[in-house]
Parts: structure tokens; sequence; C-alpha cells
């Protein structure tokens, strides 16, 4: 079999998509040792990291950017070109002209259930995506969340829909590092103790409300800092407009340029973690805290709560006074605090990028089977 799967979002950026498709490549590979597996990268790179290699694993450029608006023409005529059995897009949208099956992976409908959260031309593409999953041969979504929102906002039919969630990547399995915790510690001033929030400067992540719980934490606990680490998103104004009207600048520490091995120590060092997104298809960050053993705290809605199970404390999602107080639990109980760490390290345990990628070439060959 040999699948050509859309990685040119990999070359423009970091986030949750570029990570998801990163990790499932590298794990296919492994799985399937006798497959063939060919990245589609940009031919121009404007950031981002490099792509996964492995020997059944190799790339090609195309010249088609990612979410260009001639994407439609060019992109079928490239992966025509290469002949594979199975195109898979793990950025929703595929070409809808196209030479061989395709399966589609839909992380979130963000764009449907918050359209304010995103830029107009965020939303035109991902607008695309009822015609995505009616056209492509299987749709994959990371979480039941996502799952019930295709069948309640895109009709899609459940029995072309397969649950598969991301898994866990392996830097985030490493024992602690007392010396690396200690110099992400010094290099960033977090010289106190710190409630930590990873992911997007972005409106979806609802930082602001963050911020006023953050606030009134601050009351009992003055020397608190809060660490926002993530790179700025859209629309991310109102972010630090919040943090200079509630007096913040000073306990407040913007991270944006954390590298990937930075992270587990950044989480090793937290006194809690604190994730109060309106809406996440599946949600990597709070994951990763719960495998660092970091007391955590996310919002009440979507698949959040499917991913921490009972191993995180949960609040009403916009509600900053129930995220403080959740919060001052966090600090101020330590037997709580060890209760979370043991049922968030089990609870880590069950997300594996092994246990993904098996299931997802089983998609695979549903979807060229369906395609004949």
């Amino acid at each position: 079999m040999h699948v050509a799967i859309d990685a040119r979002l990999l070359h423009y950026t970091a986030g949750g998509i570029a990570h998801h498709t990163r990790n499932l490549a590298l794990a296919l590979a492994k799985a399937a040792p006798t497959d063939r597996f060919t990245l589609l990268r940009s031919i121009k790179q404007h950031g981002g990291r490099g792509l996964p290699t492995a020997a059944n694993l190799h790339s090609t450029p195309l010249l088609t950017p990612p979410h260009h608006r001639l994407e439609q023409l060019t992109l079928p005529l490239e992966v025509a070109r290469m002949r594979p059995d199975l195109l898979h897009c793990p950025d929703f949208i595929p070409p809808f002209v196209r030479s061989c099956p395709a399966v589609v992976t839909v992380h979130d409908v963000a764009f449907l259930r918050y359209p304010g959260t995103l830029t107009d031309e965020s939303r035109r593409y991902y607008g695309q995506v009822r015609r995505a999953v009616l056209r492509a041969e299987r749709t994959i979504v990371v979480s039941e969340a996502t799952a019930r929102d295709l069948a309640d906002l895109l009709r899609l039919p459940t029995d072309r829909v397969r649950v598969i969630p991301n898994g866990l990547d392996p830097i985030y399995r490493r024992p602690a590092d007392a010396a690396a915790t200690a110099h992400v510690r010094a290099r960033w001033s977090l010289d106190r103790p710190y409630v930590m929030f990873l992911g997007t400067l972005e409106p979806r992540k609802d930082i602001p409300t963050l911020l006023r719980a953050f606030a009134a934490v601050r009351a009992r606990h003055p020397d608190l800092l809060l660490a926002l680490v993530g790179r700025r998103g859209w629309l991310y104004e109102p972010i630090f407009a919040a943090i200079d009207a509630l007096h913040l600048t000073d306990a407040v520490r913007t991270i944006e340029d954390a590298a990937d091995d930075d992270l587990p120590p950044l989480f090793d060092g937290a006194t809690a973690f604190a994730y109060p997104s309106l809406y996440e298809g599946f949600g990597l960050p709070p994951l990763e805290a719960l495998a660092r053993g970091v007391p955590s705290v996310v919002a009440d809605t979507s698949a959040l709560p499917e991913v921490v199970g009972d191993a995180a404390l949960l609040h009403p999602p916009g509600d900053h006074d129930a995220l403080a107080g959740a919060l001052l639990r966090l600090i101020e109980d330590e037997p709580l605090r060890a209760t979370l760490r043991a049922r968030g390290l089990i609870q880590a345990a069950r997300f594996t990028w092994e246990r993904a990628a098996e299931q997802t070439l089983a998609v695979y060959y549903e979807a060229i089977l369906m395609g004949r």
C-alpha cells in the first residue's frame, strides 16, 4: 500500500494539526514496515519543524501551498502524478476531484461552534468541511465529542466516521530532569511558583478568563506567576489588553519561543496547569500535563472531559470565579494534588501513537476497498 499524507502545514506552523501529522506518520511507518508512506511537503518552508523520516517514510515537494485559493485546481494534479493508493488529509480538506480514495481527519468544528474565534480567511477554508467529509471515503475524528458534532452539525452518517484519539508524544514519558527544569525556570524568570497554560494565544483558548481567575488567586498568593506558553495566533490582542487592564504585567510570563524539549521541564516546574478553552476537538496540552503529573483544571466542555477523565478538576467554560476556586484547591490541597498526580499518570498511559497508527491503518484499508 502506498499512502500519500498531506503534510504541507508542517512547514507553516507547529500547532496541533502539525503535531498530530508528524507523530502519526512516524507511528504508521513503524507499524506497517512493508507499506510506503509519502509526506507531501511544501516546496518553500516558512517555519515549523522539519519532516520525520524512516526507511519507508519519505517526502516529496509540492508547489501548492496549504490553504491556497487555487488548491482545488492544482493539488489534484500534483497528487495524481504520484499514483498513491490512498490520500490522507489530516488538515480537513482533500482535493474534491482526485484519482484515488481519500481519508480526512477532522480535529474539531470550532469554526461552526464558535465562528467568531476565527479569521474570515480561516472560516472560508474550513467552511468546506461538509463537502470534504461527504466526498471522502472515510472520516477520522480524534474524539467522541467531535464525532457527535459531525453528526449534529453536518449530518454525516455515523458509519463513515471512525474515532481514533491522539497519542502522547514520547518526550512526555521521559523521567523528570531537575537540571533541565532549573534551566527553563531561570531562562524565563520563573523564580516563584507558577500556574502554566500551553496553547496558541487565540480567542478560542479563552485566556482572558484565565487571567481574571489568576488575578483573583493572587489575592491569596501574591507571589504566584502565570506562564503563558505558546505562539500568538489570530486575534490575540485582547489577551495582552487584559494583562494590562488587570495590572498583571509583572506576574505573567509569555513564552513564545519554547522548543519541544523545553515543554516537559516547564510542566515539571509548574504548581498547576489550567486550560480554560471554550472548545477542543481533543486537547493535547491537558494530556501532556497529566503525563507530567501536574495537577490540572480544564473547562468542562467538548472533548476535554473525555481526555482528562477523573484525573483533573473541571470548571464551567467562561466562569472565572469557578476557575479561581479550582486553582486555589490545586494550590492549597496537597492530598488532592497527590490524588490527581496518580490518576493523571494512569489516564495519560491510555493514549499512544502506536494504538492510533494501528487503528488508522485499518481505516486506510476500509477506504481503499470502498474506493474500488
